[in-house]
């Protein structure tokens, strides 16, 4: 799957990755709702940080249609609220 952080470039993923990369996202989604702005910094952080880790950078020239698109790392709650959906940021 190829991911892109917003501001930052696209990564190739492995779906064999999503597994951890959705219990971040649970993290995540739950700070949000309830408003815990500390933790979603930090979880913000590692969820962003996990992506650059486990994927590859594609070239800055590449042109591949992105299939998840997240928040730049300096989102704030209510911007990355308004890119949710039921699943949170990442499916599944």
């Amino acid at each position: 799957m190829i991911v892109r952080i917003m501001g930052e470039g696209q990564v190739k993923l492995a779906d064999a990755h999503f597994t951890e990369l959705n219990a971040l996202d649970d993290e995540l989604f739950a700070e949000m709702e309830s408003g815990d702005e500390e933790g979603f910094r930090r979880t913000l952080g590692a969820l962003l940080d996990a992506i650059r880790r486990l994927g590859t950078p594609l070239p800055d020239d590449s042109l591949e249609p992105s299939e998840l698109i997240l928040p730049a790392p300096d989102s704030s709650l209510d911007e990355v609220r308004e890119m949710l959906d039921d699943d949170g940021l990442i499916p599944g």
